[in-house]
Formats: C-alpha cells, sequence, structure tokens
C-alpha cells in the first residue's frame, strides 16, 4: 500500500454528474439512499451529490425537495465529504443573481450538510465567483475553485486558451483562497500530452491540490487521466461503471485495478465497488428512457474535430428539426466558430455553450444577427461577466442597438448593478415558504419554484408524471413490448414512454430540461383555454406567430395598444434562449392567441393586429 500522501484520491461523481449526463439527472434520492450507507465506507476523498441541474430537476419534475436530499446523504454518509457543484454567480440557475441570494444559498446548503463546493464560472471570470468564495470561507467549509477548460485549436495554442492562459487564471484562483484547483473539462478535450503538461506545470506553480474532471465523450479520458496522475495530480473525478462512459466520466473499477500494487494506489477495495454496482445495475431500467440510444457507439468520435459538446450538439439539432431545417446543420457547423468567435470565443459549458450554439441556428435561419436572443444582448452587454477574447464590434452594435441600458458593455462586476433579491423573494412567498430553503426556491426558479412549493404544501396536486416510476413499471412494459414482437395480443396496447423521454426520437439535454426533438402530435400542447391561438387569423403582416416551438414567457402588451412596427410584443422561451418577437407593422392589439406559461408550436398565432 502506498504512502498515503502519494495514493491518488477519488471524487465520486455518481451521485451528481453520472446521471446527469447519462439519464438527465432523474434519478431520485430515495434510488440513491438505498445505498448511500455502502458508498460511506468506501473510502473516497469526497462525493459529488447535488449542484449543477440537480435542483431544477428536482423540483421541476420530481416532485422533490432539493435541501432534504442534502440532509438525508448527510445522515446516512457521515464519514465523507459531500460536495457540489456552484455555477459561481448564477449558483444552480441560469443567469446571475444578486449577492444576497448567493450568500443565503451557500449558507443554507452548508448548514444542510454540504462539505466542499466546487465553484466555476462560465466565463473564468473570477469576479462572477469571488461572492461564493467568501461565503464558502465565513462557513468554514473548503473551496474548490474550478477553471472550465476550453480549446480553439485540437490542443493547447491558439490566441486564446493557451497553457499560460489556464496557468495565469489557476495562480488568479489560488490567491483568492481556494484550497483546491480542478480542471474542469465538459467536453472530454482534454487530450493526454495537455493533460501531462498543465498538471505537470500546476504542481511546480500551486501549493493547492489539484483535481482532474474530464468527461469520457471524446474517449479520451482514461489516456488523460493516466498521464495526470503520472504528473503528479492529487484528485480524479470517475463515477461507478453503471454510470459511467458515453457522455459521463471514466469508470472508477479500472482505474483501481490497474494502480493496484503500484505508487499511486488508490487504496479502495474492488470487491466492495463491484457488490455496490449491482445496485446501480438494478435501479437503471427505471431511467433508461432518458438514456441516448441512438448510435452504438458509447463515444463521440466528433466532438475529437468539431470540439462540440454532445449536450450542445444535440440542443442544436432539435432547434433545426423543430423548424423543419435539419438540412441545413452544415451551415450551422460552418457557422458555430464564426459565431463563437464573434462572441469572444467563450468556453463552451452551460449557459454560455446554449448562448453561442442557439444564436448560431438563428444566424443560419433568419439570416445573420437577425434576431438575437436576449440571453445574447445580455452577454455582450456584460450581464454573464467578461468573455475571454473581444467581442466583433459590429455584432456589439446590433445586439445593443436597442438596449434600454445602453449602447456600451459593463466593465464592472455584473453583480454590482443587481439590486437584493431575497426581501422580494420572502414577500413574493409569505404565508408559504416556511424556511430559507423554501424562499431560495422562488428565488432561483419563480416559476417552477413557486409550483413546486404548492405541490409541497398540499396547495396544488401534483400532476401525475411526477410519480416515481417502478421496476414492475419496467417488467410490464418489458412484458408487452415482448408480445408485440411476437404478434401477441397486448391489453391496453404496447406502452410508450412520455413525449419528453423518449430516447428513440432524441433526447435532447439542456442544462436541466430534457426536450423531445421530433415535433409530433404527442409534443405538448397549449392550455385547453388557449388552444385558439393555433388558428390562423388575418393577413401575415397581421399576425405574430412562434418560430419554433417553446414557451410564452410574457406578453409586453395587452389588447388595444397601439404599436410600432418592430415594437417588442411578446417574449417566448424555446430551447432555454428568450427573445423578443416584433409587431410587423404599425397597428392595434386585437387579439392574444395565449396567455403568458403556455406551451405553444412552431407556427401558432401569438398575437394579432387589427
Amino acid at each position: 500500500m502506498p504512502e498515503a500522501a502519494s495514493r491518488l484520491q477519488i471524487t465520486d461523481l455518481t451521485f451528481r454528474d453520472g446521471h446527469q449526463s447519462l439519464f438527465a439527472t432523474r434519478v431520485r434520492t430515495d434510488d440513491l439512499a438505498a445505498i448511500a450507507p455502502k458508498m460511506n465506507t468506501v473510502g473516497f476523498w469526497s462525493m459529488e451529490v447535488w449542484g449543477g441541474a440537480t435542483f431544477d430537476v428536482m423540483t421541476r419534475f420530481l416532485n422533490e425537495d432539493p435541501w432534504e436530499r442534502i440532509r438525508t446523504f448527510k445522515r446516512l454518509m457521515p464519514n465523507v465529504r459531500l460536495q457540489m457543484l456552484l455555477r459561481g454567480q448564477n449558483l444552480v440557475g441560469y443567469r446571475n443573481y444578486a449577492d444576497d441570494v448567493v450568500q443565503a444559498f451557500v449558507r443554507h446548503a452548508a448548514d444542510c450538510g454540504i462539505d466542499v463546493f466546487r465553484v466555476f464560472d462560465a466565463l473564468n471570470d473570477e469576479r462572477n465567483v469571488a461572492t461564493a468564495f467568501q461565503t464558502i470561507r465565513e462557513t468554514g467549509k473548503h473551496i474548490q475553485g474550478a477553471i472550465s477548460y476550453s480549446l480553439t485549436e485540437r490542443s493547447l495554442g491558439g490566441p486564446v486558451f493557451t497553457l499560460e492562459y489556464f496557468l495565469d487564471k489557476a495562480r488568479t484562483i489560488e490567491k483568492m483562497g481556494a484550497d483546491s484547483l480542478c480542471i474542469k473539462d465538459m467536453a472530454g478535450l482534454l487530450s493526454p500530452d495537455d493533460a501531462a503538461a498543465l498538471v505537470g506545470r500546476l504542481k511546480r506553480e500551486l501549493s493547492i491540490p489539484i483535481v482532474v474532471h474530464t468527461h469520457f465523450t471524446s474517449g479520451m479520458a482514461y489516456m488523460s487521466l493516466l498521464r495526470a496522475i503520472d504528473a503528479g495530480v492529487d484528485i480524479i473525478d470517475t463515477c461507478l461503471a453503471p454510470f459511467a462512459l458515453r457522455t459521463s466520466h471514466a469508470a472508477l473499477e479500472p482505474i483501481v485495478a490497474a494502480l493496484a500494487g503500484r505508487p499511486r494506489d488508490t487504496g479502495l477495495d474492488l470487491a466492495k465497488l463491484l457488490k455496490i454496482d449491482e445496485h446501480f445495475e438494478n435501479i437503471a431500467p427505471k431511467y433508461r428512457d432518458f438514456l441516448d440510444d441512438t448510435k452504438l457507439s458509447v463515444i463521440d468520435t466528433g466532438v475529437l474535430s468539431h470540439q462540440i459538446p454532445g449536450g450542445m450538439f444535440s440542443n442544436m439539432v432539435a432547434q433545426l428539426r423543430q423548424a423543419d431545417a435539419l438540412n441545413r446543420l452544415a451551415e450551422v457547423y460552418e457557422e458555430l466558430p464564426r459565431t463563437r468567435r464573434e462572441l469572444g470565443c467563450p468556453p463552451l459549458v452551460t449557459p454560455t455553450s446554449q448562448i453561442v450554439g442557439s444564436q448560431a441556428v438563428l444566424n443560419v435561419l433568419f439570416g445573420r444577427y437577425k434576431m438575437i436572443s436576449k440571453e445574447v444582448k445580455d452577454y455582450v452587454y456584460g450581464l454573464y461577466g467578461k468573455p475571454p477574447a473581444a467581442i466583433d464590434p459590429e455584432v456589439q452594435a446590433l445586439a445593443l442597438a436597442d438596449n434600454e441600458r445602453g449602447r456600451e458593455p459593463i466593465t464592472c462586476r455584473a453583480a454590482d448593478l443587481l439590486p437584493p433579491e431575497l426581501e422580494k423573494a420572502r414577500e413574493d412567498t409569505r404565508g408559504l415558504a416556511r424556511d430559507i430553503g423554501d424562499v431560495l426556491c422562488y428565488a432561483l426558479y419563480p416559476t417552477t419554484g413557486l409550483r413546486f412549493l404548492k405541490w409541497k404544501y398540499g396547495v396544488e396536486a401534483p400532476p401525475p408524471e411526477t410519480k416515481a416510476r417502478t421496476i414492475e413499471d419496467v417488467r410490464r412494459e418489458n412484458e408487452a413490448v415482448a408480445k408485440a414482437r411476437k404478434g401477441l395480443p397486448v391489453e391496453g396496447g404496447v406502452p410508450t414512454p412520455a413525449p419528453t423521454t423518449s430516447p428513440r426520437h432524441f433526447t435532447v439535454k439542456v442544462g436541466a430540461e430534457v426536450f423531445h426533438v421530433e415535433v409530433d402530435a404527442e409534443q405538448a400542447t397549449p392550455a385547453a383555454a388557449a388552444t385558439t391561438g393555433t388558428v390562423t387569423e388575418g393577413a401575415p403582416d397581421s399576425v405574430v406567430t412562434s418560430p419554433m416551438p417553446g414557451l410564452v414567457l410574457r406578453y409586453l402588451v395587452k389588447v388595444g395598444d397601439a404599436v410600432k412596427t418592430g415594437n417588442p410584443v411578446v417574449q417566448i422561451e424555446a430551447m432555454k434562449m428568450q427573445n423578443n418577437l416584433p409587431a410587423p407593422r404599425d397597428g392595434r392589439v386585437a387579439r392574444l392567441g395565449f396567455k403568458d406559461g403556455d406551451s405553444v408550436n412552431r407556427g401558432d398565432v401569438l398575437l394579432t393586429l387589427d
């Protein structure tokens, strides 16, 4: 057995990034809690159990309290550090929140049982992690600063993402008080040689432990991890085998076996791990509809050339298919690097991957920057932070032409412009929220968070789709499918997955959301009261229609209002991006086809002018 100082330490991601990557974060607390006592005895340095998309998914789809999940795990696993992924000032959402929300969130997470906070910013703008760092330090918990790993070339180099770029960021994070540093490779782009070079320099120049996090997407993970291990990395991220590979991470078991008896031996018991694997194999069938099985390969060989993360690629495919323009995918491939370069070469990680990818699709479908999403406008203005490179001046001018805040981007920390939000959230949830955790559910996600609180306290009944699927359900489905394949009658027909979960129509994961790519009869339809919105009325220049399936966030006008050509009249959300749709001519609003919060399909009439 090696000395403790040289032993390779393991952070297990099975409880969070493992099922987020493979099963859209849908694994329920009960299924994880059942094996938690055994996980507690393995000897992991830490276990990532929370953060990322878990908060959104639990309140939106599972009808589970995310705070209670931490408390449950802490009770069942007292001997292992519980870790979460925090998106800096974005927390576990998709926008920057005010400092008072960040502080309250971090303190409550620590109180519930989080020991290690892995904190990153999508743009590697260290100003966006400063408040989180300070608050974590005040709680006495471990700060693990993370750098979003990205490239513009096949390997380290080029105009932005050089070895020195990452070293500079690492030095800054250490000076800010991080207790450890993580290289966070979201798309599996870290090559073996670059892993060795980067880890080697970090070990020489930093005094804090170094962690490598690299997804399996490209197939390079094992090679890169082994080179990082040889270069002296202190901790690596892995998953247990049933929740590993594909877009997840390298499986732990082969690494334990390969290093056994060698200087970097993990000291973990392989037999114990294999026994634990049986539990995950047993529960996995309940979540199989979220697994992308549309191709045989367990790696995405394309990412080696185009460097587009799997979720980002799926998002673009979905947008094109929904717009009946999948034949233009090659154009989007060509457009994407140009759009990314014009937007300052941001790392392709949530939320910037969605921002860049969606704008590339809009550029192809409607003309370059003829339609600009709200997120791109906010990004260009500086509300997400400072990009790694300069934004193209012409694109900046287009994006900020109608910006109410001004046409010049801000240079200060974005959160400095945000007024406190927590007291308003308290007031809005008065009479419903019972503790700060409830208030934070609403503060982070006002629409779905409020709905969850109503489910939680019995104000509204949760919909049937939030009910947990059982192994018995899976068994009945298997039997029905087997009968159907033999031509035998099946009572009630062959069960089919819900529209948002069928992998046979592509399972598209964008942040916490799962989208069904096929636009067919099983897609979500508008509420009954609003179905008249699908009827086309009036001349084309008298109606505003939805350019693709999405959600009506809010109408910006009401019936009877006078509007001018180009005035924004309705804000829709499609694939996590928000767009203001303009009036096609001068006129007066005669009719609103839907109400705020309704789902809409491509071509639905949202508004009619007289």
